[in-house]
């Protein structure tokens, strides 16, 4: 009997890129994951075939990874790449120079002449470069922005791109050709190797509903405010049920076509749960969902919190699956194990591949050896298939083949698809009902918890009310659309709510492409009143995404030594710190006058320093708040400081992800009439790196009450006199 049955899943999902109009895709990550991940991914494990696992693949998805495979798509960034060197127009250089280096710096310096050109844009400026690059920068730069997204086993046995990775420059164009050739030959072997990994019953794949979009806030948005009752929401309310269902029917239909048979489990979106989106999964036929253990907590009114070596408080109950049980049927409920699945999706990729394989092993079997009654444990792994891996040497390759040959010699261990753990594990506590969140802080804030996110879903609602009215009218003598652009229609509603839109709005997450995502939403809207024969409202005209705002930025001019104590101590203290001093002062956020004014920082001999002024006369109405800064480095450094009364209460450092224990001999923090923080320079990854980026936003009962900036991220320059640039 094994002591740990192992669940793990594999989540692979990319949005719409396709103009809904057009059908060109505006941004490449389909193409370009399903290159680097997806393919190897299933690959690897084929290596080891005691080790069983679920892949769930977003039905959209895979419908993209069709159409790049059948070599009948059109793609801006991918004609770029492989036009003639020669060919190319200014503002295609443009372009390339914008698209090639928006890689993982693991990959930009693993071919020293991708550095050297990178460093060449970095010195003389995008048209600089435009201007003077020669046919052979031109030429190299496409190959290579090529060659880094290609498959870790494609580099290493397959002759063309081994060849060409070991030529490293000078490239020619029957190079570029040959390269051209070895992506649509990977890109058409994807979706295959799947089913025949499914076929010899290794995996399981499970599906996502088709769009990826929220199910329980398209049955209601008004369900947000039982998990944060001051989310803001739209009004009236969203309430589409029957867009949920079509969108988990469109899932089946889709998965059982492109996999051989339907899906038996189900990932959704974000993880999000409800009990009306459930009932409707259960009444379609599925048998398991998966989520996380901040849902589970919530519905069961506890908490998972981890001692000094990671084991978890209540344990029985996150080790285990459990049986929802509703009126309208049953399904199968896996918890994942927050830690563990970030432990890999954020840490591991800094530690050697068998140090890391190593700790993630014992950890597992340390949950089996800790069960009572020698019970056997549930435990689920579940998180991103491709996100995290560009951060790993050699893209996470090493430490999945370490991990899966420890998992593989262990008696004690089976690795189970999802299926077969629910067979082995037939005597399933039981839920009621479930607490409705998504696996983002067990609420659905990032979708809904934002001005911007409340604009949006008052757009979607408007468009999805101006398709019911005509869906209504079908019939009608003189009034009827006909079915092609009522299906149209429908299409660009069913796009339009997916969950990946509000990703972006709001001030959680910021990325170069959010003007493309805004417009791309834009346009799924727009494309339903053009369908109908309606004029889209002037609304969709504007962007939903903040302008950036108008601010004065200084870099620093040498090194400081700030005394973290709250207030300016002296004149010189600051003297020489890098400077952000918004012109924002009478703009609103969830209704109140702006609070933060300026910023400042720089670095000492052993810190990074930051400073934060809020406005007199508006922080003196917030007596307690949260300050939450966000530093990206090659990952995101979260800091929580707890203010209550002028006072710091209380310093909370994640970083990657994991929440460090004791963060007291990392951070200094101060709160007086200004806020003051020191943070120990050897928490940041500075090797080459010329800027960080910044983000401080202000909190109050759970919401934010004010970012700076308004959008985006603060570069803020290390200066060069700090590291000799």
């Amino acid at each position: 009997m094994s002591r740990v049955n192992l669940v793990i899943i594999w989540h692979m999902h990319q949005p719409q890129y396709r103009e809904p109009v057009s059908g060109r895709y505006v941004l490449p990550w389909t193409r370009l994951h399903a290159l680097k991940d997806y393919w190897g991914m299933v690959r690897v494990l084929g290596e080891f075939p005691g080790v069983h696992a679920t892949f769930n693949f977003v039905p959209l998805l895979a419908e993209q990874i069709e159409e790049y495979a059948s070599g009948k798509f059109r793609e801006t960034w991918f004609d770029i790449a492989f036009a003639a060197a020669e060919s190319l127009a200014p503002e295609q250089k443009r372009e390339a120079i914008e698209r090639a280096f928006q890689v993982n710096g693991n990959f930009l310096h693993r071919w020293p002449r991708f550095a050297e050109l990178h460093a060449q844009v970095q010195a003389a400026g995008t048209e600089a470069s435009v201007a003077h690059f020669s046919s052979r920068d031109w030429c190299d730069l496409q190959v290579l922005s090529q060659l880094a997204w290609m498959d870790e086993e494609y580099i290493a046995r397959d002759p063309v791109v081994t060849e060409l990775s070991r030529k490293g420059q000078n490239f020619t164009e029957a190079d570029k050709a040959a390269l051209r050739e070895k992506q649509m030959e990977l890109l058409a072997a994807v979706l295959p190797e799947y089913r025949t990994a499914a076929e010899r019953g290794q995996i399981e794949i499970s599906t996502t509903p088709y769009y990826h979009p929220i199910l329980p806030l398209l049955c209601d948005t008004d369900i947000a405010r039982v998990a944060n009752a001051h989310t803001p929401l739209p009004h009236p309310a969203f309430r589409y049920p029957e867009d949920a269902r079509e969108q988990l029917v469109r899932a089946r239909t889709f998965h059982e076509r492109t996999f051989g048979r339907p899906p038996v489990g189900l990932w959704p979106s974000e993880g999000s749960v409800s009990d009306e989106s459930l009932e409707i999964a259960m009444e379609l036929g599925f048998k398991w969902f998966a989520t996380d253990e901040g849902v589970l907590g919530r519905t069961r009114n506890i908490g998972f919190w981890r001692d000094a070596s990671g084991f978890p408080e209540n344990a029985a109950d996150l080790y285990t699956p459990w049986r929802l049980e509703r009126p309208k049927g049953a399904m199968n409920g896996f918890f994942r194990d927050h830690y563990l699945s970030d432990l890999v999706g954020f840490v591991y990729s800094r530690m050697d591949a068998g140090a890391a394989a190593d700790d993630l092993h014992r950890r597992i079997r340390e949950i089996g050896d800790r069960e009572p009654g020698g019970r056997t444990a549930t435990v689920s792994v579940i998180l991103d298939g491709e996100n995290a891996w560009e951060y790993y040497p050699g893209n996470g390759r090493e430490f999945l083949r370490q991990f899966y040959r420890r998992i593989e010699q262990d008696p004690e261990i089976r690795a189970l698809t999802a299926s077969e753990a629910i067979a082995a594990n037939r005597n399933a506590p039981t839920l009621q009902g479930i607490f409705p969140a998504s696996w983002i802080n067990a609420n659905f804030d990032v979708w809904i918890g934002h001005a911007e996110d409340v604009r949006a879903w008052d757009l979607l609602r408007d468009a999805r009310e101006a398709y019911g009215r005509a869906a209504e009218r079908r019939g009608w003598s003189g009034t009827a659309i006909g079915d092609a652009r009522m299906a149209r229609a429908h299409e660009a509603l069913l796009a339009a709510e997916g969950s990946d839109w509000c990703w972006w709005y709001g001030p959680e997450h910021a990325s170069a492409n959010d003007a493309e995502f805004d417009a791309l939403y834009r346009e799924h809207l727009t494309e339903i009143y053009a369908a109908l024969g309606e004029p889209a409202p002037d609304a969709l005209a504007h962007p939903i995404k903040r302008a950036p705002e108008r601010a004065q930025r200084r870099a620093p001019e040498s090194f400081i030594e700030a005394k973290v104590d709250g207030r300016e101590s002296s004149y010189f203290e600051w003297m020489g710190a890098g400077s952000y001093a918004s012109e924002r002062r009478s703009s609103t956020m969830h209704g109140r006058s702006s609070v933060l004014g300026d910023l400042y920082y720089g670095f000492g001999k052993d810190h990074f320093y930051l400073r934060v002024d809020p406005i007199p006369e508006a922080i003196a109405e917030i007596p307690e708040f949260q300050m939450r800064l966000t530093i990206w480095d090659s990952r995101e450094t979260r800091i929580t400081l707890g203010v209550h009364h002028g006072k710091v209460a209380d310093v909370v450092i994640e970083q990657g992800g994991i929440c460090l224990l004791h963060p007291e001999p990392s951070v200094q923090a101060a709160y007086g009439k200004i806020l003051e923080l020191g943070v120990a320079r050897d928490m940041f990854d500075l090797d080459g790196r010329k800027a960080l980026l910044l983000r401080v936003a202000l909190w109050e009962g759970g919401l934010p009450v004010d970012v700076l900036p308004a959008q985006g991220m603060i570069e803020a320059e290390l200066g060069e006199e700090n590291f000799g640039w």
